[in-house]
């Protein structure tokens, strides 16, 4: 992870970086590949939970999570092409578009979920967490 990154995850409790084994068997559950930025910041933090800046709020998702939980949202029924990732603590989502090229980043309400109220967050996962911290 760049320093960047870094310094905009200072106030996130943050769990133990996960493994590349781990991170393999998600992808498999998935039956996706995890954008690079994703996998960096994985393998540094696997989940985490706290302020990105001065005011926003994240919660982000272990990978082991993942496959379970997109499941039990039941994304593919409401969202078809959504990944989720976390969450803003405040019944909002935040998760890729994997239906677009680069997979960005966006935000979408639990309850009503539906790609019309998506909010774009990022082109990227390190833009996304750079707008959270207020730098961009």
């Amino acid at each position: 992870m760049t320093n960047d990154v870094c310094r905009y995850l200072e106030r996130v409790k943050q769990s133990s970086g996960a493994s590349d084994a781990l991170i393999a068997e998600a992808e498999d559950q998935l039956a996706l590949k995890l954008p690079v930025e994703y996998l960096e910041f994985l393998k540094v933090t696997n989940g985490g939970e706290g302020f990105v800046g001065e005011n926003e709020y994240a919660i982000f998702w272990g990978v082991e999570e993942l496959a379970s939980l997109n499941r039990s949202y039941e994304v593919q029924d409401y969202a078809p092409g959504f990944l989720i990732f976390g969450s803003n603590g405040g019944g909002e989502a935040y998760g890729f578009d994997t239906r677009t090229e680069g997979w960005p980043v966006v935000r979408i309400t639990f309850v009503g979920m539906d790609w019309s109220e998506a909010r774009p967050m990022g082109e990227s996962f390190n833009a996304f967490l750079k707008r959270l911290y207020g730098a961009g």
